[in-house]
This record gives C-alpha cells, structure tokens and sequence, in this order.
C-alpha cells in the first residue's frame, strides 16, 4: 500500500544553480548531501516537509559515481513530467518573499478548478513549479 510520496527526483547539469534556488530563494533546508568518495558532492536531498522531500543530482556526477544505467543520462536534456506541486500557507505573501528574492511569478495568483490558490513558477533548469494552498472548498480536502 502506498502511504505517500516520499521524494520527487531531478537531475541536472547546473547542480550549483539549483541549489541556490531551492536552498536559498524557496528556502528549503538541506536534509543531507549525496558526496563521492573525494568529498565532492554531487547531490542534494532537500525537506519539503511531512516527511517528503526533493532530491536533485548532478547529472555528470551520477555517471561518475553509479556509472551504467546513468551514463545514458549524460546528454539528455528536460524531463518527462508536467510539473510539482508544494502545498504553502500563506500563498500570498509567499510570493512577495519570492519576488524580493528574485523568483519570477510566471502565473498571477488565482484560485484554480480545484477550488485551491495557486501561483506559477520555474526553477533555473525550466522545471515548472506549482505553489497551492488549500482553501475550504478545495477538493484536495
């Protein structure tokens, strides 16, 4: 049975850029860092909270550290998926922190189908971001 999703993986070629963006502009903490046996990091596992949490690689990292399956990685560029999703309280003033930390709204705030607040984002690699906060009618309730 599943319980709940437990991380979401992203792979990419400017580790340092995404790092910054989602330690730093989104301000999720770092739960612990994936490193070589030099010490060179090559991963991040960031807290995205109740006990969920995004984990994002450096794609030449992966080969060198796993090698096989990984080194087909190597040049392939996007993903294959729509979106992610953080559920936020306080929708609103969340994206005024964001705006004076240089993240761009791609979206005006609305409340969607679902009933629920929503605001558009990207991270430096294009992946599409989705920032909801449940109101009482949403359906996610």
């Amino acid at each position: 049975m599943i319980r709940q999703l437990a991380h979401l993986c992203l792979m990419s070629h400017q580790l340092p850029v995404m790092t910054e963006f989602y330690r730093d502009r989104l301000g999720l903490p770092v739960k612990f860092t994936f490193k070589h046996d030099d010490g060179g990091v090559f991963g991040y596992y960031f807290e995205t909270g109740a006990m969920t949490f995004l984990e994002i690689f450096d794609r030449a990292g992966m080969v060198r550290q796993w090698g096989g399956q990984y080194a087909e990685l190597k040049s392939h560029v996007g993903t294959h998926f729509g979106h992610l999703c953080f559920e936020v309280t306080g929708l609103e003033e969340f994206c005024q922190t964001l705006k004076t930390r240089g993240v761009e709204i791609d979206r005006p705030l609305k409340v969607g189908m679902c009933h629920s607040k929503q605001a558009w984002i990207h991270d430096p690699d294009g992946n599409v971001i989705e920032l909801m906060e449940y109101t009482p009618k949403s359906w996610q309730l």
